[in-house]
């Protein structure tokens, strides 16, 4: 099959079309003719060697995908769902920018009712890491306030949209006037320019000084204290990505005591089948059903075919996008250099 690989020095024009074998779908797993894949920016910070594939995983890029399925291992139940023939959408290791992917049955999601390849591929890593960082790790409840940093990345405008529609107040950071505008169209009540404003005052200003509940946080180090002064008493920060940083200096850790504040961060890959499996069953729950009808929707900011991908991690590295950024693996690529 064909499929994306990088160079040592890890720039996106190192990407480029290569042939491999088609992986076989082991134990409890499905084999994926992909249609349509995801890029993410655990998929740039793999390419520049910071972030390994956890043990067993694919080493190729790719942790999304939307196509059919057309072999399963043994253990998966004849005739139940993911069967060959079905159209899924899944949440895998690794190997998603390929023509062929092997995915644990459990991660797999039926399309959306009215979806086509490439928006039911821009679901599940936003969808995943938002729910199960929101909803079961800070165990999110209605009428809970919520600040999402980054609100118009694919986990920003993914989680603004939850939250509303699962009954909390949002605000949200950007970094533009166009990009705030979007954050309140997409459901937060405030979105806050972190170039020009003082994201934890205006908080605390939007919030008559009580701060939020939750955050869901991206930035990592040099938000930490802000992030800590932005939160109400009892309040849970979340972590999920450093792009500002691994350490934190200056901080006042008393507030986490005198206010009972939770800090906590998690990393998605390289977490058991199992959890991942049950996010998957609370999403087709609680979640497809507002997909199908429109509630919710994806927003999808740029398609490349899979022999541009380096142009696609580059728009993603340049930090302009305002939601996801997808391959179309439906037409074929036909030269070597992945521009």
């Amino acid at each position: 099959m064909q499929a994306i690989a990088y160079g040592a020095n890890g720039t996106p024009d190192s990407l480029h079309v290569t042939t491999v074998p088609t992986p076989r779908p082991g134990a409890g797993e499905v084999l994926v003719r992909v249609m349509a894949a995801g890029i993410n920016r655990p998929d740039i910070m793999q390419r520049k060697g910071l972030y390994p594939p956890p043990p067993g995983a694919s080493p190729l890029l790719g942790l999304e995908v939307a196509g059919e399925v057309v072999a399963v291992g043994e253990g998966v139940p004849a005739g139940s769902f993911p069967a060959p023939g079905a159209r899924v959408c899944a949440l895998t290791n690794g190997g998603g920018y390929a023509q062929y992917c092997v995915v644990p049955a459990g991660q797999c999601l039926p399309w959306p009712t009215g979806f086509d390849a490439v928006h039911a591929a821009s679901l599940p890593e936003t969808f995943f890491t938002v729910w199960s960082n929101l909803f079961m790790t800070a165990g999110l409840k209605p009428g809970e306030s919520v600040l999402v940093h980054g609100g118009t990345s694919g986990i920003g405008t993914t989680a603004i949209q939850l939250v509303r529609e699962m009954g909390g107040t949002v605000y949200a950071t950007a970094g533009t006037a166009d990009k705030c505008t979007l954050c309140t169209a997409l459901g937060a009540k405030t979105a806050i320019n972190y170039r020009t404003e003082d994201f934890p005052q205006r908080i605390k200003e939007l919030t008559e000084g009580v701060g939020v509940n939750v955050i869901l946080d991206m930035i990592g180090g040099n938000y930490l204290d802000g992030n800590l002064r932005a939160l109400a008493t009892a309040g849970r920060l979340v972590i999920i990505a450093l792009q500002g940083g691994a350490r934190a200096d200056g901080v006042n850790l008393a507030r986490i005591m005198t206010r009972r504040l939770v800090v906590t961060g998690t990393t998605l890959r390289p977490r058991e089948r199992a959890y991942k499996a049950e996010i998957a069953r609370q999403l087709e729950e609680r979640v497809w059903p507002l997909l199908g009808s429109r509630a919710i929707r994806p927003l999808i900011h740029a398609t490349f075919p899979l022999a541009r991908v380096a142009d696609a991690h580059t728009l993603m590295e340049n930090g302009t996008h305002m939601g996801k950024i997808m391959l179309d693996l439906q037409q074929p690529p036909t030269n070597t250099t992945a521009r």
